[in-house]
């Protein structure tokens, strides 16, 4: 039986990582759903002090189904807050509601790192999906295809890579906005913080994933070239 050592030295920490990340993620959110906030604010109240915080007044609040389904679309310019999130009382649903406001924040505000991923996602969309056809193509045709193939995937590294600053900084805006208008009480605050911690390590997680897996690639592109 064929074992691909290179998988196992490269791949394994950056999959025990995302693991763990989910395990950390899923754990915060379940106990701190469970805790009800001590001003009784919903998810949707959360999100529209963050944004009356930063002075943003033309972003929609909208429900979506579905668990951990939260998310901003710039293209919309609206929040959307799952079952668990939008009209719950709950600290997780706070701070899960300020950090999506946090994002729309960013867009009004014309953030930068969130102007580079909201540029080069359409792209990576769909030069990932092409990637791989075009380096295992060129292991058999040409060393170009497989250059191009390399770049084709780093796009969709680079949107990982950059999704990191993006979410640690609306967190913070979050986490900012929680505290100085006193949403919470100091123990309800740190099981917010807990909640956003656990979320960016999953975005840490698949940062590291991709980036192993593009240095992966480029190991066997250089083996290959050994070979010829």
């Amino acid at each position: 039986m064929y074992y691909d050592l290179s998988y196992l030295i490269f791949m394994l920490p950056a999959i025990l990582l995302s693991l763990w990340a989910q395990f950390k993620v899923k754990s915060a959110y379940n106990k701190y759903s469970a805790v009800a906030n001590s001003r009784g604010m919903t998810g949707r109240d959360a999100a529209y002090a963050v944004l009356s915080a930063n002075g943003v007044t033309n972003v929609r609040i909208e429900h979506i189904s579905g668990t951990m389904t939260d998310h901003f679309s710039p293209t919309e310019n609206v929040i959307r807050l799952s079952d668990g999130v939008l009209d719950k009382r709950s600290v997780a649903a706070v701070c899960i509601a300020a950090h999506e406001a946090g994002h729309a924040v960013q867009h009004a505000e014309g953030y930068i790192p969130n102007k580079i991923r909201s540029g080069v996602i359409p792209v990576a969309n769909i030069t990932s999906k092409l990637s791989m056809p075009l380096i295992i193509a060129g292991l058999f045709l040409s060393d170009t295809l497989i250059w191009v193939g390399i770049v084709a995937y780093s796009l969709a590294v680079l949107v990982y890579l950059v999704t990191l600053p993006v979410e640690f900084d609306a967190s913070r805006r979050a986490l900012n906005t929680i505290k100085n208008t006193r949403m919470l009480d100091e123990q309800e605050y740190k099981g917010a913080k807990s909640v956003l911690t656990a979320a960016a390590m999953t975005y840490v997680a698949s940062a590291l994933t991709a980036l192993v897996q593009f240095l992966r690639l480029l190991l066997i592109v250089s083996g290959n070239k050994k070979r010829r």
